[in-house]
């Protein structure tokens, strides 16, 4: 088998590896289940990708993520679901009606924001029409406000839409020092939990700190992936130096002590400041 170009050299190579006997033993094995850990992964590889500005890792990568559609499209088929041609159908089939505007009536034309009231109206329908194709008693789940809040996100981002949605009737406070006050009671509750070393109270209350920190960038207009990723970079950056300037003495992170390291921490973050302020500077300009 080559590679080629055509989509249907990839679902060949899935068939023939989910063939049982001559398959990859691996493949086999697996199930939406266990794969489904690995098309999350994928999708934040292509968001690491772009976020690197690396057009051909972001090639590569966005053939990892493609494999994972195809690797669920056979197992689907396989239990007599759906196929591939069926996902690329159902995809095709809701970006024609989500936007009329291009492919069903040539002559309207929309501002952006007209778009996006279009798209939510279609999307309201669709979701309505879902509803009406399930058994008899599940109906009820729709009612809620938050079951729009699709549960396979990420959580910090599930954790902003639930807090949007609750916003939206009035559910939040008015004032991001309020939250700030959430923060600190949640800090403590944690504390209280060490003190009673349950290590489930502790995990409890430290997600509760996570969604309070969520609410927090919210309120201030942070987005808390991006804010996190951006403190993971400045956190790589500052072990960095520190690994530098101790193979600079001849030594290995392991001869150092605590004390040591976070005072190199200090002298990276302090060497940080002054080109900090100097863009601020640059951007008031």
């Amino acid at each position: 088998m080559l590679p080629s170009r055509d989509i249907q050299g990839l679902l060949d190579i899935m068939a023939a590896l989910r063939t049982p006997g001559s398959g990859c033993p691996w493949d086999l094995e697996q199930n939406f289940a266990t794969i489904a850990p690995y098309t999350i992964e994928e999708a934040y590889e292509v968001a690491e990708a772009i976020t690197r500005g690396d057009l051909p890792d972001l090639c590569d990568e966005l053939g990892d993520l493609l494999l994972q559609v195809v690797f669920h499209a056979r197992m689907a088929e396989e239990q007599g679901a759906f196929s591939f041609g069926d996902v690329v159908e159902a995809i095709t089939r809701k970006m024609i009606r989500r936007h009329p505007h291009v492919f069903a009536n040539k002559d309207g034309r929309l501002t952006p924001s007209g778009v996006k009231d279009a798209w939510d109206r279609i999307k309201a329908e669709e979701k309505a029409e879902r509803a009406a194709r399930r058994p008899p008693g599940e109906e009820a789940t729709d009612r809620s406000l938050l079951s729009g809040v699709k549960a396979g996100q990420p959580a910090l981002t599930r954790a902003m839409e639930l807090q949007r949605k609750a916003s939206s009737v009035g559910f939040d406070w008015n004032d991001p020092r309020a939250v700030l006050r959430k923060i600190r009671e949640e800090a403590d509750e944690i504390e209280a939990a060490l003190d009673h070393n349950d290590a489930d109270e502790v995990a409890s209350e430290t997600g509760d700190l996570l969604f309070a920190l969520v609410n927090l960038a919210r309120h201030v207009g942070a987005d808390p992936d991006s804010a996190l990723r951006g403190t993971n970079a400045k956190f790589e950056r500052r072990f960095g130096y520190i690994e530098q300037a101790l193979a600079a003495q001849g030594r290995s992170l392991q001869s150092a002590s605590l004390e040591e390291m976070d005072a190199l921490w200090n002298e990276a973050k302090g060497k940080e400041q002054p080109s900090i302020r100097a863009n601020v500077e640059q951007d008031r300009r």
